[in-house]
């Protein structure tokens, strides 16, 4: 039996930290063209060596005069001056202004020697080959002085400053051509683990294959905190190609980060491969989601090894990694982006590790925040985008509290909460009328935990099926019905059904393979109330019948997943809806019809996303036109 590598003693989030500050990510600084500037951070100082402008110049449409010639002069009593001519942007001026005498002159010309103000066209009148001056100016009224922006030698940028296009404008008025920025940090991504295929290439569910999340997820993460990603080949877990391609990153890279193969399993060599390679600072930190994580030195380049599931890897990532990568890259730390919410559910603990809970939001009927956990396993990559932000949450702490304060650090300035929240039963109907919707968020829980959540105040509606459950009741708060519509049930089964499958009767008397829905679903509620019926007619216990029902227990999550085991030959029949049948082109066998009920809580039937939504089902009937629905 191959020995495991366990885990070291688990280090404090604050070594962890420490251990990737000792890291040096710092690549040497770079020059670029200017047109390839914007974002980058300067290196050094840039001073000018010029003039902006390098002319005195006018900064409006009029007359270049001597000043001294208009004293006096206003509308009533003008000063009259002889026309001498004209200066143009542009262009080098061929005439001067002399005792009495104007120049005209557009804005941003140079002005003509002897000039020494502009007066405004507005403020004057050509009267033959004179000009008539109706008010008075001085000296440097309405010119711009050569290097009155920047002068020659002054101290135009300093190192740090993060070009933006005013930067960029001013550059580009100084002439500069290429400028010295703070390099980028080249992050090599490595994924490991035999299991994983890259988005693109062939995948083999039945081999247990899953498509590699984390390079493309992490890649975006680094370019976001300013490093320069680079993706290499894949890596399984055999020992000489994971270390060839670590090597290959560590010689092109200042930082290697790989995902997976992190964990306490006899397949994770990587370890081995930094310890033979380099220097292991760290394995293993008192954090979750995360536990799983390295920190080290391989050959010349810095190495962070992420955990393999990708909520994992990003959290750990946004929590450790990003702040170095941005230090290296000689950016600022991002805006704060964090707001204080009640947590609308009591959420407990049981581990003595920092837990970094992601949590989405939502606005109660008063416009305040409301916090709920999102925890669907480290597993799940819908927890990417289902979660708004982290709540931080001390080791020590049991549990928070419904009602308690928290403050949530958002993925994103830019992060807002959802216009309405629901939860309950999967339903196409429900899909299309959530395509109406601007910015809504749905969560296919089933309808008895939609039922609880609403019941919770965590969502703003909840659908569910007439038999999925009672509807919820807090206190003296019931539920409103915003609208309902019917849908068709029963057993998807192959194209033209070749088992001859006519009905329940046969799953419990034939040798059938059946897969069924989750026990949170209204359809398997709807089913097991049937199977009681044929119970009742046999003279038997419902649990007789389920009992011969081969896959009664195996269930699939959403109401497609049954219908697709059966087009791929894995099940005989599974529990579903006519819509569903038709759409992947199977037969159905029709057991009943169920109603769909879309039920509000009533403190936010207020609420513009909620109103939207009731407006949406008063249509109900162009959504449920197709075979298998009726309003």
């Amino acid at each position: 039996m191959t020995d495991r590598k366990e885990f070291r003693d688990l280090a404090p989030p604050e070594d962890a930290r420490d251990a990737i500050a000792s890291l040096d990510l710092a690549p040497d600084p770079e020059e670029v063209p200017l047109r390839d500037a914007r974002g980058r951070i300067l290196a050094e100082r840039i001073d000018a060596d010029l003039d902006v402008p390098g002319f005195d110049r006018a900064s409006m449409d009029g007359y270049a005069v001597r000043a001294r010639d208009t004293f006096g002069a206003d509308e009533a009593d003008p000063a009259r001056l002889s026309l001498a001519g004209a200066v143009h942007a542009g262009e080098e001026p061929d005439v001067e202004v002399g005792e009495g005498e104007a120049v005209e002159i557009s804005t941003g010309a140079v002005m003509p020697p002897g000039g020494d103000a502009v007066v405004m066209v507005e403020r004057t009148e050509e009267d033959g080959d004179d000009v008539l001056v109706r008010t008075a100016v001085a000296p440097g009224d309405h010119v711009m002085l050569a290097g009155a922006d920047v002068a020659a030698g002054e101290r135009a940028l300093g190192p740090g400053t993060r070009l933006t296009p005013r930067e960029v404008g001013l550059l580009s008025a100084l002439g500069v051509e290429s400028v010295p920025v703070v390099g980028k940090p080249t992050v090599g991504i490595v994924s490991t683990g035999d299991e994983l295929v890259r988005p693109g290439e062939r995948l083999n569910s039945a081999a247990g294959q899953i498509y590699d999340v984390n390079s493309y997820t992490v890649a975006t993460a680094v370019e976001e905190a300013g490093g320069d990603p680079r993706l290499y080949p894949h890596a399984g877990d055999d020992y000489d190609e994971m270390e060839r391609v670590l090597r290959e990153a560590a010689d092109e890279c200042d930082l290697v980060l790989s995902s997976g193969s992190t964990s306490a399993s006899a397949v994770d060599v990587i370890y081995r491969v930094v310890e033979e390679r380099g220097e292991l600072l760290l394995h293993g930190v008192a954090v979750k989601p995360g536990k799983p994580m390295l920190v080290g030195r391989l050959d010349n380049s810095a190495y962070v090894g992420l955990p393999g599931y990708p909520v994992s890897a990003l959290t750990i990532f946004r929590t450790f990694v990003a702040p170095a990568i941005r230090d290296a890259a000689g950016l600022p730390e991002p805006a704060t982006a964090t707001v204080e919410a009640r947590m609308a559910a009591e959420e407990r603990f049981d581990e003595g590790r920092m837990r970094l809970m992601p949590v989405g939001l939502v606005e109660d009927g008063e416009g305040d925040l409301l916090a709920y956990a999102v925890d669907k396993g480290s597993g799940a990559t819908t927890s990417l985008v289902e979660a708004d932000g982290v709540a931080e949450v001390a080791p020590d702490t049991a549990y928070v509290a419904e009602g308690e304060a928290v403050a949530v650090e958002l993925f994103s300035p830019d992060v807002r909460p959802p216009s309405v929240l629901g939860v309950g039963e999967d339903d196409p109907v429900l899909a299309r009328l959530l395509d109406e919707l601007d910015r809504p968020r749905y969560l296919a829980v089933g309808s008895r935990q939609g039922l609880r959540r609403l019941r919770d105040g965590v969502a703003d509606f909840a659908v569910t099926t007439a038999d999925g459950g009672e509807r919820p009741a807090r206190g003296s708060l019931s539920a409103e019905e915003l609208g309902s519509y019917e849908r068709e049930w029963g057993l998807v089964v192959a194209s033209g059904n070749p088992e001859e499958v006519e009905g329940l009767a046969d799953l419990v008397d034939r040798d059938l393979r059946f897969v069924n829905r989750g026990t949170d679903s209204g359809l398997r509620t709807n089913l097991g109330n049937a199977l009681a019926d044929l119970a009742d007619d046999r003279g038997v216990s419902r649990r007789d019948l389920v009992e011969a029902i081969d896959g009664f227990e195996l269930s699939a999550k959403a109401h497609e997943s049954p219908a697709r085991k059966v087009a791929g030959g894995q099940a005989d029949a599974g529990l579903g809806l006519r819509a569903t049948a038709e759409k992947l082109g199977l037969g159905f066998v029709p057991v009943g019809v169920e109603t769909v009920r879309v039920l509000a809580n009533p403190d936010r039937t207020d609420k513009e996303g909620v109103r939207a939504l009731e407006s949406v089902l008063s249509d109900v009937g162009r959504f449920t036109s197709r075979p298998g629905f009726s309003p």
